[in-house]
């Protein structure tokens, strides 16, 4: 969250989706009432350190990391959540003060605090669980808005690959240090993930289409969700038809490695120093498309999901249940999850992050790969277009005809593939240090420099300090 989008809530003031909570020192369970009723409702952001009247005081910064395992160790205990919910504490700075936060996504299952069921109305939590009609309502709404929770009482765990589970929580506790799945048994995580559910109309019971999806048989898959299948296409070469094709229509596990695998086979990695670790760009970006085509899809609709990759960008397209129409990006979009089991599932699993992230991951890495801004539409159909064509070398020729003008063929190679290497840098740093140089291209300090005093003489950087301390940026 920026300052901006903070002030906007303070300005906003306290409603149907937002709510302040003073917790200096520590957190009490009105807290965690607010939890349940935003996920039964429509979601929404809890401030802390926020008095009533939206007067900030911030949170007292000694406490503030045992009020974040707190948080954690709550609503993973079922007896205080109901189904149990992965939520973090977020810290931001506001006048000189430490003010945390979370944003509570709706659930598809309802949401229990302490047994009760509470729901937001106006600005306050009101126990409905007492009222017959008003948790009748609830359910009913939940379970017509998320096909992921439609129950099918004759899967049996037979039916279910629970091979996997060994696997699934390595990956959650090596993403999570101490997860709570680590203890559980197979039942006790699939009950947890709320894959195991009840439909109130209908009084079935039993593992519901979330489960099947995640851990499901691949003729079980076909049966219960006959239109499912991702189609990865490469047309490169053959535009009328394709130069590879892969048809994904096994559990949502392992059609996330066989995605990933195809998109990695077939686009060109790329490491870039990012908070001084080396990242492949490239793996994060997949990362993204891949879970949002399998988390955030309409499961009802046989319109098959499709990732494409062209020689100038990776198109993706999945049928979608719309909440709005048009363009997305971080600063006009509220998260809405589509399919909140799965997408909870995947973060538990360390394979998505928190809701809303991956907008923002989309729009700060495509910028670092290609120098370019992702599309995100959204409609019936979900479109996401990831460009792959303005390379760093493009960019280079945009920022000063130099390179092409001055470089002779001879040595054009040499400064262009350095230059390549560090244009990306640039997209977020006004200067690059030798040091950063040194690391980027793996050369060595007598190697940048006369690389870099080449690039110098052509007027494409200047060069700031000497030795150690020098440091370049790009002539304007």
């Amino acid at each position: 969250m920026t300052i901006e989008q903070f002030k906007r809530l303070l300005a906003a003031g306290e409603g149907l989706t937002i709510e302040y909570k003073k917790s200096v020192d520590k957190l009490n369970n009105g807290i965690f009432e607010t939890v349940c009723s935003f996920s039964n409702r429509y979601g929404g952001y809890i401030l802390l350190g926020i008095e009533d009247n939206g007067n900030v005081i911030g949170v007292n910064r000694k406490a503030v990391a045992e009020m974040k395992k707190n948080f954690v160790n709550m609503l993973n205990n079922p007896q205080k959540i109901t189904p149990t919910l992965f939520l973090n504490l977020e810290e931001i700075e506001m006048e000189d003060k430490l003010v945390l936060y979370v944003y509570v996504p709706v659930s598809s299952q309802v949401e229990l605090c302490s047994d009760k069921v509470y729901d937001r109305i106006e600005e306050a939590d009101v126990d409905i669980t007492k009222s017959t009609d008003m948790v009748a309502n609830l359910y009913l709404r939940k379970s017509s808005m998320y096909t992921e929770r439609e129950v099918f009482p004759y899967v049996t765990k037979d039916e279910l690959r629970l091979d996997m589970m060994p696997r699934v929580r390595q990956l959650a506790i090596s993403h999570h240090p101490k997860h709570p799945w680590e203890n559980m048994s197979d039942m006790e995580i699939l009950k947890s993930a709320g894959l195991y559910d009840e439909d109130w109309r209908s009084g079935k019971r039993g593992f519901n289409l979330a489960a099947v999806l995640l851990f499901g048989r691949d003729d079980v898959i076909r049966s219960c969700a006959p239109g499912y299948v991702t189609d990865a296409i490469l047309r490169k070469e053959n535009l009328d038809r394709y130069d590879d094709r892969l048809m994904v229509d096994t559990n949502l596990i392992e059609s996330y490695d066989l995605l990933m695998d195809f998109i990695a086979k077939h686009t060109s990695d790329r490491f870039f120093l990012i908070d001084d670790q080396r990242v492949s760009v490239r793996t994060w970006i997949a990362r993204e498309i891949v879970s949002n085509i399998l988390v955030h899809r309409e499961y009802s609709s046989p319109f098959p999901a499709k990732i494409i990759i062209e020689n100038d960008r990776i198109y993706t397209e999945n049928w979608n249940k719309a909440m709005r129409h048009g363009h997305i990006n971080p600063d006009n979009f509220t998260p809405y999850p589509k399919n909140p089991l799965l997408a909870r599932f995947f973060v538990n699993i360390g394979r998505a992050d928190k809701l809303g992230s991956g907008v923002r991951n989309l729009y700060k890495y495509t910028k670092i790969y290609s120098g370019g801004k992702p599309e995100l539409i959204e409609g019936d159909i979900f479109k996401t277009i990831i460009p792959l064509s303005l390379d760093p070398v493009e960019m280079s020729d945009k920022v000063s005809d130099k390179v092409s003008d001055k470089m002779s063929d001879k040595n054009e190679s040499v400064e262009k593939r350095v230059l390549r290497i560090i244009m990306p840098h640039f997209s977020n740093h006004e200067w690059i240090d030798a040091a950063t140089v040194c690391k980027l291209v793996d050369k060595s300090p007598a190697t940048v420099r006369r690389y870099m005093k080449k690039l110098i003489e052509l007027n494409i950087l200047e060069a700031s300090g000497t030795n150690r301390n020098r440091k370049y940026r790009l002539i304007k």
